[in-house]
């Protein structure tokens, strides 16, 4: 039986006949794997993030996720497929600004099933954050405003969790903050797939895939 949770099989994203950001991708990704997608500006390594968090789809070729294809689902259904299996944090933070720290973590929760005001002050704590439940996110910093995208990507316990650049915005404390929950993701099991441009970040994966020119790489094992 295949541990495989994700299978990228000959993806490719064109834009027109001279703009193609992704060409011919394979990837297998493990449940439980933590995978870093590295390269240069313009590889299209958020192109792929996307793809694989059923934000955009594919010109070609198809996404499994968990044994499903993702990439022939309605819109409906594939927005209904990500709010289920797929947790996201962003570089730029995404967060509400007139909602406090806890309604950014109960709307994640509203929109997949029903908030649990217990529930999202819990996954604030986890990160951290119990002092700051009622603040906004001007009233925070980046690195607690990474947290609060952290708490929010957790609460519905996803499957995969998606990550862009998540420590871009950070000094090097909060950077080390945000890391560290990230490894304790991967420890309790959590697929990770993050992209970033920094290789210390990179080699705190289990494996890096390399793009270039939209195109893998030889993947570098880091266990």
């Amino acid at each position: 039986m295949s541990r495989n949770l994700i299978s990228v099989k000959n993806v490719t994203k064109r834009y027109d006949d001279r703009t193609i950001a992704l060409a011919h991708i394979d990837l297998e990704i493990e449940k439980g794997e933590w995978v870093s997608v590295m390269g240069p500006s313009g590889s299209g390594k958020t192109t792929f993030l996307n793809i694989l968090g059923c934000l955009d789809r594919p010109t070609e070729g198809s996404v499994y996720i968990n044994g499903s294809e993702v990439t022939g689902l309605s819109h409906d259904s594939l927005t209904q497929f990500r709010r289920e299996n797929i947790g996201f944090v962003f570089q730029q933070f995404h967060l509400i600004q007139y909602l406090t720290a806890l309604e950014n973590v109960m709307i994640a929760q509203y929109f997949h099933s029903m908030a649990d005001e217990a529930e999202a002050e819990e996954a604030l704590e986890k990160v951290g954050l119990s002092d700051r439940l009622d603040h906004l996110p001007s009233q925070l910093s980046g690195g607690e405003q990474q947290r609060v995208c952290i708490a929010r990507a957790l609460i519905n316990q996803p499957k995969i969790i998606l990550a862009d650049e998540p420590t871009g915005n950070l000094d090097k404390e909060n950077e080390n903050i945000v890391m560290g929950h990230f490894k304790k993701m991967h420890n309790n099991g959590h697929t990770i797939v993050m992209v970033t441009h920094d290789p210390s970040i990179g080699e705190m994966a289990d494996r890096q895939v390399k793009l270039e020119h939209g195109r893998s790489t030889r993947p570098v094992t880091n266990y």
